[in-house]
């Protein structure tokens, strides 16, 4: 993987994290015709964090860390309406945009560089069976591969799945630090009831 590439940007009220799963329904034709190329060249789109603006009309304006979105399996249920299901990819940041004529953001991201896989820390394993249980009950919302023995895969998927703030998950994800990560989201299960209390 380079270390720069042109991406185009799909800004959404919602953080992508590396490993996860995000369905989209694309209707806009900026983003029709996104798509339909990525899907043509198996190339890939950014989603960022809308820091102002909205999701629909004119373009928004991104936070500048990211995550890849690859596509994995699309059907037209209608005309004119695409549903997508996504996996995130590579994190990056944003160091340029420009906006194309037809308002589609296209940035020049650097990918950011991810530590290597750690284990979940005995500290931290009281985390588990509640992960596992929740993506059980999930079934096909969160498909395989699940990898319970990497501290950053626990942290993106508790992170995407709590209700925490949009802002408060974008911080988690431009941490580069999995293990700092985990850290926070056991003291906010914590605090909220979801694990037990340490005496």
């Amino acid at each position: 993987m380079t270390d720069h590439i042109r991406l185009p940007l799909f800004p959404l009220k919602t953080v992508l994290f590396p490993g996860g799963v995000l369905p989209l329904r694309v209707f806009e034709p900026r983003y029709m015709d996104m798509v339909t190329r990525c899907m043509r060249e198996g190339a890939s789109f950014g989603v960022c964090l809308i820091a102002a603006g909205e999701e629909v009309g004119e373009a928004a304006v991104p936070h500048p860390v990211g995550t890849e979105a690859r596509i994995e399996q699309w059907d037209m249920a209608q005309a004119g309406v695409l549903n997508l299901v996504t996996r995130g990819g590579a994190r990056f940041r944003i160091e340029d945009h420009e906006l194309e004529r037809d308002g589609l953001l296209v940035a020049s991201v650097r990918w950011l560089e991810e530590p290597p896989a750690e284990a979940v820390p005995e500290a931290q394993a009281d985390m588990l069976p509640l992960l596992r249980t929740i993506i059980a009950e999930l079934g096909e919302r969160l498909p395989p591969p699940h990898h319970f023995d990497d501290a950053g895969w626990v942290g993106a998927r508790y992170t995407e799945l709590l209700p925490i703030p949009l802002l408060a998950k974008q911080k988690l994800l431009e941490l580069d630090d999995p293990l700092g990560r985990l850290e926070i989201l056991q003291q906010y299960l914590r605090e909220h009831g979801l694990l037990p209390n340490l005496a």
